[in-house]
C-alpha cells in the first residue's frame, strides 16, 4: 500500500477568515480537478473521492490568514493520478480571487506501522437519526462507524474484500470540549450557512495487519465523512514514516 502527498505553497491574495478557509480550499481543489475529464467525473460522481486535505499552515492565532502571506496546504490520496494531475492544474488556477498555488511537491508514502493518529481537522460522523455524533452519544457506535467507513473506502478503492476480526481502534481520546465546525457557503432554506459538525480525536490503532491497513487508509483518505470538504485530515506517528 502507498499513498501520495502533495505539499502546496499558497500565496493569499486577500485576508481569509478561518471559518471560510475550508470552503475556499475545497473549491480551489474542485475547480482544479474539473480541468481534467477523468477527475471531473470523480468529483461529480456520488461516492468516495479518495483524497483529504489540511488547512492553511502555519496557524494564525487571530483566526485570519493574511493577504500576501505564504502558507502550506497538504493534500493526500491513494490515487496517484489525482495527485499528479493536481500538481499541474492547481498552479494553473491563476484567476482565483483568494489565492494562488505557486509551487507543489509530491511525496510517495509507503505503508508504515502507525502508532498514533491525530485528527487535525474535525472528524464528521453522521448518526442514523441524521444528527452528528456528539460526546454524549454512544462511543461504540462512533468506533463502528469510523471503522465501517474505512472498510468501505478500502474495498471500494482496491476492489477487494477485507476480513475484519476486531475494531481497528485500541485506544481513543476525544481532544475537544466543544463541537468543531466546517462551514460551507451553501445556505439552508432559512438563510443560515450549512455547517458540518465534528470532533478532534487521538487514536492508537491495533497492531494487527487489518487494523494497520485501515489506519493507513485514514491517513490517505481522511477519517470519517466529508473529506473533500476538509473533514478528517489526520497526522500520524509511527515506524518507517
Amino acid at each position: 500500500m502507498k499513498y501520495y502527498e502533495l505539499t502546496c505553497t499558497a500565496y493569499l491574495k486577500k485576508d481569509i477568515n478561518f471559518k471560510n478557509s475550508f470552503e475556499i480550499i475545497s473549491k480551489y481543489i474542485s475547480f482544479s480537478m474539473a480541468q481534467d475529464e477523468q477527475l471531473k467525473r470523480l468529483h461529480t460522481d456520488i461516492g468516495f473521492k479518495y483524497y483529504t486535505f489540511g488547512n492553511f499552515y502555519p496557524i494564525q492565532r487571530d483566526g485570519i490568514y493574511k493577504e500576501g502571506g505564504i502558507y502550506k496546504i497538504t493534500i493526500r490520496s491513494l490515487n496517484e493520478k489525482l495527485i499528479d494531475t493536481l500538481s499541474q492544474t492547481l498552479r494553473l488556477n491563476i484567476n482565483n480571487p483568494n489565492l494562488s498555488i505557486v509551487q507543489t511537491s509530491k511525496k510517495t508514502i509507503n505503508q508504515f506501522f502507525i502508532s498514533e493518529i491525530y485528527s487535525a481537522t474535525p472528524v464528521i460522523v453522521t448518526m442514523q437519526n441524521g444528527k452528528y455524533w456528539v460526546k454524549e452519544d454512544d462511543l461504540m457506535i462512533l468506533h463502528k462507524q469510523l471503522q465501517d467507513n474505512l472498510i468501505k473506502k478500502y474495498q471500494d478503492f482496491y476492489d477487494e474484500k477485507i476480513e475484519v476480526s476486531q475494531n481497528f481502534i485500541q485506544l481513543f481520546e476525544l481532544k475537544n470540549s466543544r463541537l468543531q465546525t466546517i462551514q460551507t457557503d451553501k445556505l439552508h432554506s432559512h438563510g443560515v450557512p450549512v455547517k458540518f459538525y465534528g470532533n478532534k480525536f487521538r487514536i492508537v490503532p491495533n497492531e494487527d495487519e487489518v487494523s494497520q491497513k485501515l489506519a493507513f487508509v485514514a491517513m490517505a483518505c481522511g477519517l470519517g465523512e466529508k473529506n473533500s470538504f476538509g473533514g478528517g485530515f489526520c497526522l500520524g506517528k509511527g515506524i518507517g514514516l
